[in-house]
């Protein structure tokens, strides 16, 4: 479906709104301020709908918007994970489809103790633990992740991260390869 079309589709709509609700052009004219003149070219067609006629017809009428200019629905907004991918051990499930970019992970490191082989690379990495304790060595920094846990680095530092052997580690992991850095909103504190 075009613009066009939806604009085309706005009209008649409002005309039935209006209709359904048994409001004259006169008390909606009043309601919005909006000439009956203008109303009527607008459920006639012969006025393109605008924002400022929009909104003033939908407060009125106590409906939203979208409701006004038909949008579509919603679509489904669940992630279907991909196959999931097996590297160095873990295991991978893609959240993000499209490539390039910030890439998004959900990472599965079973029970195991492996040296740490720390590395450098382009980008920013930002890790949350879901389940389990996760390792991360971070330049001289050795330290240990729980649940409920993130941290964010350049991945231009030295680095690695793991499982600490006590158990399986599940977390998220958000990669932007040229530098992109994530923005998590926190609870300002409180003195």
């Amino acid at each position: 479906m075009t613009t066009d079309d939806v604009l085309a589709d706005v009209g008649p709509r409002l005309r039935r709104i209006r209709k359904e609700r048994e409001v004259t052009l006169a008390a909606l004219s009043e309601a919005t301020g909006i000439s009956v003149s203008t109303l009527s070219r607008l459920e006639s067609g012969l006025r393109k709908p605008s924002l400022e006629l929009l909104l003033p017809i939908a407060q009125a009428h106590q409906v939203p918007l979208d409701e006004l200019v038909g949008a579509p629905p919603v679509g489904d907004p669940r992630i279907r994970a991909s196959e999931p991918i097996r590297r160095h051990g873990r295991t991978h499930w893609p959240l993000t489809r499209q490539p390039g970019g910030l890439q998004a992970y959900k990472v599965l490191e079973p029970k195991r103790s492996p040296e740490p082989e720390p590395r450098t690379h382009e980008g920013y990495e930002w890790l949350y633990v879901l389940s389990g304790r996760l390792r991360l060595v971070l330049g001289e920094h050795d330290v240990v992740l729980a649940a409920g846990e993130a941290a964010e680095f350049d991945t231009r530092v030295p680095h690695w991260f793991g499982s600490t052997g006590e158990g399986p580690v599940e977390f998220l992991s958000l990669f932007g390869p040229q530098g992109e850095r994530m923005h998590v909103r926190a609870r300002p504190r409180r003195g």
